[in-house]
């Protein structure tokens, strides 16, 4: 069964130990990473060594990396290689050696195990079975491949390599970056035999670490299996994305023996391709693939063709079948905002829609027909008036939007959106008391937006309200059962005021 590794890189061999001896108890190890004490103190001494060893309470590998494969340690070769010896000596459960070097490190003693690694921090090479066979050849207990990912696509080398040899010769594979995030989890249901996790935010040891209490609590990472379904959000970018808190939450409730990811995706395609066959069973899609995603699908229903943009997929005997949950999600909220507002019905209401994207299109669609007038404003001309024809709305650019007084205004742009939490994108003095403003954007929770809004008397609403509406009808699609709505608005609550 996978293992969970934390990596530890406190600076001493006290801290170090005080830090383990934090980690919680579904840490099944611990990685002491000797080069960080190098870091240091000018010479890593035998007692270092062996305090590690005597104080750990859980198994461990000693690892005393050298800069050339990312590590700190950038002294003697044989003394590096020797404190390996020392940490297999004193009791050590593994000690982590690379492939160009475990012919010095020889023989050890006692029942430690070694793990022969291979890092490439600048892509991922096409000949990883060679490495992995050269590893093996060479008296590997474990083989570790590590490498980076520049695209999504570069993580399926890594799985197959997992689905080729992990049954047989005990294999650590992952791809580093945020592109290769989904590894970390996907090595579980592969039959990787361990998986690293750094202890908390801010520690990672390597790019696209995940903290241990993430990898358990947000994506159930002991109860992956073989077995487990996945599901997940395309985007890019889609680090900001608050999908995997609000449906890792629905399974867990559920019960369902699924997982959902973050991928980030620059070509929906050969994700696509290279995905389904690892038990890909739905997708949430975002900014910028509604619109790509459509011609992918092989059905997709009258309202997601009408629109020409989706935010659902649901993959079933081998048919990649496509919807549009935004469109009811967004009109049952601005129905309630006008209620609110006085302005009911719909049908006498101007409305001023920000964008022409996939999330702009359902709303057009949506209102095309339902209100006295549609304006539609767009940074790229073209596209706005493209829109505006098809829903039979007027148009104009964002720098033209000061002057209009609409009932209702609608962003679906991403400005306002995390990191660029200080920027809104109308004019303060469009606001005025009375008026609906409907931000798409949910994280953060309250924009510059909305915060102006409120100030002026708007009756305004946050795109956590739509999230969470069109991901509820998400799940509902994807499963067949209820979606557990209370549960869901309270896990996006409840992430989002923490930061």
């Amino acid at each position: 069964m996978t293992k969970l590794c934390v990596t530890l890189t406190e600076q001493t061999p006290e801290a170090m130990l005080a830090a383990m001896r934090r980690l919680p108890a579904f840490v099944d190890m611990a990685e002491v990473r000797l080069d960080h004490i190098r870091k240091v103190r000018p010479c890593l001494s035998a007692s270092d060594v062996e305090r590690i060893c005597q104080g750990k309470d859980r198994p461990i590998v000693v690892t005393n990396r050298p800069r050339r494969e990312g590590g700190l340690n950038e002294g003697p070769e044989d003394a590096r290689v020797e404190s390996l010896r020392k940490a297999a000596a004193l009791g050590a459960e593994y000690v982590d050696i690379e492939l160009d070097s475990v012919g010095v490190l020889g023989e050890i003693r006692g029942g430690t195990q070694r793990i022969v690694s291979y890092h490439n921090f600048e892509l991922t090479p096409p000949d990883l079975d060679n490495i992995h066979r050269n590893a093996v050849a060479v008296g590997a207990d474990v083989v570790k491949v590590a490498v980076m990912a520049r695209d999504i696509v570069d993580t399926l080398p890594i799985m197959a390599l997992l689905r080729r040899h992990a049954a047989s010769v005990p294999t650590i594979a992952l791809s580093m970056g945020e592109e290769g995030l989904p590894t970390r989890l996907m090595g579980r249901k592969l039959g990787a035999f361990l998986v690293y996790a750094c202890a908390e935010e801010g520690s990672e040891a390597a790019m696209g670490q995940v903290p241990c209490r993430e990898m358990e609590h947000l994506y159930r990472f002991s109860q992956i299996s073989a077995g487990t379904d996945i599901f997940g959000v395309v985007a890019n970018p889609v680090a900001h994305s608050m999908s995997p808190v609000i449906h890792n939450a629905a399974f867990a409730e559920a019960g369902l023996d699924a997982v959902y990811l973050p991928f980030k995706v620059t070509e929906p395609r050969p994700f696509l391709e290279g995905y389904e066959p690892y038990d890909l069973k739905g997708l949430s899609v975002t900014i910028p693939h509604k619109e790509a995603m459509v011609p992918l699908m092989d059905e997709v229903d009258e309202l997601t063709a009408r629109v020409g943009a989706l935010n659902t997929v649901v993959i079933r005997d081998g048919r990649r079948l496509g919807s549009n949950t935004d469109v009811a999600a967004a009109l049952g909220v601005l129905e309630s905002c006008a209620g609110r507002a006085g302005l009911l019905p719909l049908e006498r209401c101007t409305v001023l829609l920000l964008g022409a994207g996939g999330a702009a299109r359902a709303i057009a669609f949506g209102l095309s027909g339902r209100v006295a007038q549609m304006t539609i404003a767009n940074r790229t001309l073209s596209r706005g008036r493209d829109l505006a024809a098809e829903v039979g709305a007027s148009w104009c650019g964002l720098d033209e939007i000061a002057n209009l007084r609409p009932d209702i205004l609608v962003n679906t742009t991403s400005v306002g959106m995390y990191p660029r939490t200080d920027e809104s994108p109308v004019p303060e003095s469009m606001l005025r008391r009375g008026m609906v403003v409907f931000d798409a954007v949910y994280n953060p929770m309250e924009t510059t937006l909305l915060q102006q809004a409120r100030e002026a008397g708007c009756i305004a609403a946050a795109g956590l309200e739509w999230f969470i509406a069109q991901a509820a009808v998400q799940f509902e699609t994807w499963t067949g059962l209820v979606a557990p709505r209370e549960r869901m608005a309270q896990v996006v609550l409840e992430r989002l005021s923490r930061k």
